[in-house]
């Protein structure tokens, strides 16, 4: 059966009433949960660790773990990173100016 278009359909009225809810959902809705210990995202259970001793003893572990860099890889590192930061503030700068005499002389009219 095809639809009428929804400019013709005739108005609903308001005396309609919605069914009432089964006894079963409304029950279900009344149902209050016993309170259970907080869980995390996983669903297992949280467990109480041993706080900043902990934290700093699992760091320690973790950093004895860590491949320190030899000291020419630590030298040629950070000739990397200074060569790089000169580069990018270079580039800066000369945007930088140019822009500042764009708006100076183009945009200002000084």
């Amino acid at each position: 059966m095809a639809r009428t278009p929804r400019t013709r359909r005739a108005k609903r009225t308001t005396d309609f009433q919605q069914p009432a809810a089964t006894a079963r959902a409304r029950d279900r809705r009344r149902q209050v949960k016993p309170v259970q210990q907080a869980k995390s995202q996983t669903g297992a259970k949280r467990e109480r660790r041993g706080g900043i001793r902990a934290f700093a003893k699992e760091s320690w572990g973790e950093l004895k773990k860590v491949e320190w860099p030899g000291r020419r890889q630590l030298l040629s590192a950070t000739a990397v990173v200074i060569i790089a930061v000169a580069v990018v503030g270079a580039y800066l700068y000369v945007l930088d100016e140019a822009i500042s005499r764009l708006v100076r002389d183009v945009l200002l009219n000084l």
